[in-house]
């Protein structure tokens, strides 16, 4: 026999060690191999769980409601923004007209009375969009619709326009063009 090789008797001999000294390893494993039960949670740690969770939930409720508000405030900014610009618009447009009605007021004043349908269908659509002419004769003078070109001093104290010289207009409320007037103290 060669040195390291072992006779038939002693490699038995080697292999009934190695069961003795694996046997009770393999009995532990199985033992350990086995579930654990696991300890049933109590319930203060569902409680704990459950209020945390809840928590949680909370938290992302107020958050969505948060953005939804922003939302909504953005699309109700944004309309609004959208509509003044609109309006912007329509009110440039306006007033690029109103040299239009000038020219036909000065038409009518010279007695081309072939203008009038046109002054009137213009004067009709402007009109049902916002646009108004600002009362002038007899009516007392405000500095915010009336522009003095011209001033009469009088007996009283009162100060009202006598003579309209260009029309002043308002568009929704808001002067476009202030009234071109003579002004006498009465």
């Amino acid at each position: 026999m060669n040195d390291g090789e072992l006779s038939d008797s002693e490699y038995e001999e080697l292999e009934l060690q190695v069961e003795e000294i694996m046997a009770p390893l393999a009995e532990k494993e199985s033992e350990s191999s086995e579930p654990v039960p696991e300890d049933p949670l109590s319930v203060e740690a569902l409680l704990e769980s459950l209020e945390g969770v809840t928590a949680e939930r909370d938290d992302f409720r107020d958050s969505l409601q948060r953005l939804q508000a922003e939302f909504e405030n953005f699309r109700r900014r944004s309309s609004s923004e959208a509509e003044q610009r609109i309006s912007a618009g329509v009110s440039r447009l306006a007033e690029t007209l109103l040299p239009v009605l000038d020219a036909c007021d000065a038409a009518a004043a010279q007695g081309l009375n072939e203008v009038g349908p046109i002054q009137s269908a213009l004067e009709t659509v402007l009109n049902n969009n916002g646009l108004n002419r600002i009362e002038t004769l007899g009516v007392p003078f405000d500095p915010t619709h009336h522009e003095a070109m011209s001033f009469e001093t009088g007996e009283g104290n009162e100060q009202v326009v006598v003579e309209e010289l260009r029309p002043g207009y308002l568009w929704n409320g808001t002067v476009l063009r202030p009234a071109m007037v003579k002004v006498r103290e009465q």
